[in-house]
């Protein structure tokens, strides 16, 4: 049974500061164990894209695991919705992602997936 799952990532702005910068900023991440080659699918919560070569896949528990692509995906950064297949219910290293472009979510760049990472999130400071 094949799985198909958009992934839409919502982004919040700072109001201070350049929407562009802020929108690829790659948040401080602590790595919190070893890299695994996959994740449950259903268990993604949500993705956050930051530029083209980085994606946090924050689970339902809220742990979060940072995909670093091995090359960079002409349009994640901008567009930040993403389509992937798997072929079980997991998302592994040797999946591929493809951006979809706004305002009609054409297919745009496919490009494959990295390590996951488990990672802490470092706290932003309030202001």
């Amino acid at each position: 049974m094949r799985n198909l799952i958009l992934a839409t990532v919502l982004t919040a702005f700072a109001t201070t500061g350049s929407i562009a910068a802020d929108r690829n900023a790659i948040p401080n991440a602590t790595p919190t164990g070893p890299a695994v080659s996959c994740v449950q699918s259903s268990n993604i919560r949500e993705t956050r894209v930051h530029g083209d070569s980085t994606i946090d896949f924050v689970m339902n528990n809220g742990k979060v695991y940072r995909n670093t692509l091995p090359n960079s995906c002409p349009g994640l950064g901008f567009n930040e919705t993403i389509l992937y297949k798997t072929q079980t219910n997991q998302l592994c290293s040797v999946d591929i992602i493809t951006v979809l472009q706004s305002p009609n979510l054409m297919r745009g760049a496919s490009c494959g997936l990295g390590q996951f990472q488990p990672v802490e999130l470092e706290k932003k400071q309030k202001r």
